[in-house]
């Protein structure tokens, strides 16, 4: 599946603007660090797009991803993308083991979460978030509730990337596509 044929899969499934830029925004961390580790570009890409496709049918757990999977595989969606889909829920049993797997969970929260602190910035850009204020967000419970601190911490271990590093690595990346994801600021 092709880059585009993924995004098509996208916007057939997901209505929702914010999950798409969802989408984009872990796109654009992975593919950063598909090009840094010398990886498949476009494969990392599809799998980011592709990671909650199915969150707007299926919103609860176990069902997403697991139900997902069963459409991507009859879209003859390749086994490994696949299988980073489903690793990136701790709760399908699916252990991370590859690459593309531990990077795909590692930046899935951690995207969200960016995309948050964006928010509260008076310009509402991504090019005002540093690591030393969204260390301190995260010790805020209260600010992007939703967002699991344990996965962006844990997600950084398994990548084997310092904590602080990570952060920078995908605010970095992110500003590279700050206008694709609504986080160039307002003007």
């Amino acid at each position: 599946m092709t880059r585009d044929e993924a995004w098509s899969v996208v916007c057939e499934f997901v209505k929702s603007d914010s999950l798409r830029r969802h989408m984009l925004g872990v796109e654009a961390c992975l593919l950063a660090y598909a090009q840094k580790f010398g990886e498949d570009s476009e494969r990392w890409q599809v799998t980011a797009l592709l990671h909650d496709f199915d969150w707007e049918i299926h919103p609860n757990a176990p069902d997403h991803p697991m139900k997902g999977e069963a459409i991507l595989a009859e879209r003859r969606v390749d086994e490994a993308i696949r299988r980073a889909i489903l690793s990136h829920a701790n709760y399908s049993g699916v252990p991370r083991e590859s690459l593309l797997e531990k990077t795909l969970f590692a930046c899935d929260e951690l995207s969200g979460f960016l995309t948050a602190c964006s928010y509260v910035k008076p310009g509402k850009s991504i090019f005002e978030v540093d690591v030393s204020s969204v260390k301190r967000k995260l010790k805020d419970k209260a600010f992007a509730k939703n967002v699991s601190r344990e996965d962006i911490t844990n997600g950084a271990q398994e990548l084997n990337v310092p904590l602080e590093e990570h952060i920078a690595f995908c605010i970095e990346a992110m500003k590279a596509k700050a206008a694709e994801l609504g986080l160039a600021g307002i003007s």
